[in-house]
């Protein structure tokens, strides 16, 4: 399945009110797997960026002067994300100015670009009720080290989202066990003609330690304190 990670930074809060983006950023996953593939744009508005915005993005109308217009780079976008899953915090407000800024170039709206939306904002609410559930807080509840965001920045916090949601999704992929791995050995699989099972033992690699510490540590920082894996450790 291809996903894309979707992030914009805008003039202001209104699309509809003549605001317009500026930046654009989406991450390619293959099967859950990052591809390295990414598209990221900046954008002249052609008009003031609101202060409110500048504060949250370090950008004003000033630095994005001379930049390619959402215009000249529409096609790349459509082609980048045609026929994949969205994955966006908030959605409604990425979808909304998107559909406008495509709508100006008479270009499909996403509703007939994607394969779905899964906005993990929605997904974040449902799983934590009553936390804070913006993007640093869930890169601190997950593990995922944001310290090097300062300002918000479409490719940067695509990248963070990413990480996020692999982490709020993680689980078993299927209800289907496979009985053989490509990985076993000629004598596992002879034993397993004749019958015998075979016992194979994978060990976890440095970095699948070090993932799973971090992931027991936000547990237990969800749960103050009473998580049973590390209680038994």
């Amino acid at each position: 399945m291809r996903q894309l990670i979707i992030d914009t930074e805008t003039t202001g809060l209104d699309p509809q009110g003549g605001h317009r983006i500026i930046e654009f950023a989406a991450v390619e996953l293959v099967d859950r797997r990052p591809t390295g593939r990414t598209i990221h744009l900046h954008f002249d508005p052609e008009r003031d960026i609101d202060f409110g915005a500048t504060e949250v993005h370090g950008k004003t109308w000033e630095d994005l002067k001379g930049r390619p217009r959402f215009r000249d780079r529409a096609g790349e976008i459509v082609d980048f994300l045609r026929g994949a899953e969205w994955i966006i915090h908030n959605a409604p407000f990425d979808l909304a100015f998107l559909d406008v800024e495509l709508g100006k170039e008479q270009l499909p709206a996403c509703a007939t670009l994607h394969a779905g939306v899964i906005d993990t904002l929605a997904l974040a609410r449902d799983t934590f009720p009553g936390k804070r559930n913006n993007l640093d807080a869930l890169c601190e509840r997950f593990g995922v080290n944001n310290a090097h965001r300062t300002l918000h920045g479409a490719l940067l916090d695509a990248q963070l989202l990413a990480e996020v949601y692999l982490a709020m999704t993680r689980g078993q992929e299927s209800l289907t066990i496979d009985m053989v791995s490509p990985g076993l050995s000629a004598t596992a699989l002879a034993s397993l003609a004749e019958g015998r099972t075979a016992i194979v033992v994978i060990l976890p690699t440095s970095e699948e330690l070090a993932a799973h510490e971090a992931y027991l540590a936000a547990l237990d920082r969800e749960s103050r304190g009473r998580c049973v894996w590390l209680a038994v450790a």
